[in-house]
């Protein structure tokens, strides 16, 4: 219990430090990448969402056809608008991979040579385990909802509902410690095992992500201005905090990897049996 403890709190303050190792090594511009891909996702979405379908309803054939399209397009956009940041998280993989390494050249001066057939490797790793992360939280997700369910009558304000985000919490973390873990030429097996004997740690670098991309953003408040001169006091203030909220979303993935990055180092380096597991 104790270790769980000193690695929580180790993901935490590994935060901090990333804060301070973005601002020595000027890596702003990285945040710029999933805020703006964040937005172009988001409009996407919204002009696949207004767009017009054309279609014969003349017989049967063509109604049927213009439900599949209708039903294809709205299930895009909902992906897309509704879910941007999350989709945004997908997208970046290679983006952060490359940031994991360039840290720990940062850190310790480790290099590792372009491989473009082993960078295809493992980006189907890493979707394998995002698939399999994926279906246990959504797991747990279940019983914890059926179990509050029968308990309660509005499920989502029960006590116990909110494991679902303490889990959520752990596979978060586990995802990004799993690009240092994936560098290291660990297989999915043992990288599964790793993060299982260091949870405090994924606990810790998934909670901070968490808080910072569950943010409740509205991008269409964002794209909702055409004409800012008739733009109420109160119209300015949901623009401003959404955008802020924006700004907050879009810096989790690149904070989370950072911290992750040097968290990993850190507990290398406070724990030397850790280079035994890795």
């Amino acid at each position: 219990m104790m270790q769980f403890f000193k690695e929580f709190w180790l993901g935490l303050k590994s935060y901090w430090k990333a804060y301070h190792f973005i601002r020595e090594h000027r890596l702003y511009w990285y945040f710029l990448i999933p805020a703006i891909l964040m937005l172009i996702i988001y409009y996407v979405g919204n002009n696949i969402m207004q767009r017009s379908i054309d279609a014969d309803l003349s017989n049967m054939n063509g109604i049927v056809w213009y439900f599949i399209q209708v039903a294809v397009n709205i299930s895009i956009a909902i992906l897309l608008m509704k879910f941007a940041k999350y989709v945004v998280v997908i997208v970046l993989s290679p983006l952060l991979s490359h940031l994991s390494q360039r840290c720990e050249k940062l850190i310790t001066g480790n290099t590792y040579p372009i491989d473009y057939k082993q960078i295809l490797l493992d980006v189907r790793r890493g979707v394998r385990l995002a698939i399999r992360n994926i279906l246990w939280e959504y797991f747990f997700f279940l019983i914890i909802f059926l179990i509050s369910y029968i308990g309660w009558n509005e499920p989502t304000k029960s006590p116990v509902f909110y494991l679902t985000f303490i889990i959520g919490f752990y596979y978060y973390g586990f995802s990004f410690i799993d690009y240092d873990n994936e560098r290291r030429k660990l297989d999915e097996r043992t990288s599964i095992s790793f993060v299982r004997s260091h949870r405090g740690l994924a606990m810790g670098i998934g909670m901070i992500y968490s808080l910072l991309i569950l943010v409740p953003v509205k991008l269409d408040v964002l794209f909702s201005i055409s004409d800012p001169g008739n733009l109420t006091f109160n119209g300015i203030l949901l623009f401003l905090g959404h955008l802020f909220l924006w700004a907050f979303a879009s810096i989790a993935p690149i904070f989370a990897i950072v911290s992750s990055s040097i968290a990993m180092e850190d507990l290398r380096v406070s724990e030397p049996v850790v280079q035994e597991e890795i």
